[in-house]
């Protein structure tokens, strides 16, 4: 089983399909899935957050494709919406990165965009 991530005219994902695996029955699923759609169609795996695969495969596109995502097609990467203005892109895994490392106590934290600062929830 494989995911489908389907683009706008600006590359912003618009819908995430089950389709078929690359490859199966000799067909290139992501160019039939976009030719039948009218819309680019990129695959996207479940299995690869920052640029990892979780069961130790081959990343795919750096993140899963979720809905509002930019495909940027220099990186070939699914990149989330950026969700504070203090926050930067890491190159590396397609991520945001605040600007500083949230605390790593085993509490839990929020980010504060006016204090640029992670308060803990309590």
């Amino acid at each position: 089983m494989a995911h489908y991530a389907f683009l706008d005219t600006n590359n912003i994902v618009t819908e995430v399909i089950v389709g078929k695996d690359e490859g199966e029955g000799g067909i290139d699923w992501e160019q039939h899935y976009g030719e039948f759609r009218g819309q680019t169609c990129k695959r996207t795996s479940y299995n690869t957050t920052a640029g990892v695969h979780s069961n130790g495969g081959t990343p795919y596109r750096k993140n899963y494709a979720g809905m509002g995502y930019t495909y940027d097609s220099t990186r070939d990467a699914f990149i989330s919406p950026k969700p504070f203005a203090s926050w930067t892109l890491n190159e590396t895994s397609c991520t945001w990165d605040a600007p500083t490392s949230m605390p790593n106590d085993g509490k839990r934290y929020s980010w504060n965009e006016e204090q640029l600062s992670w308060v803990e929830i309590t």
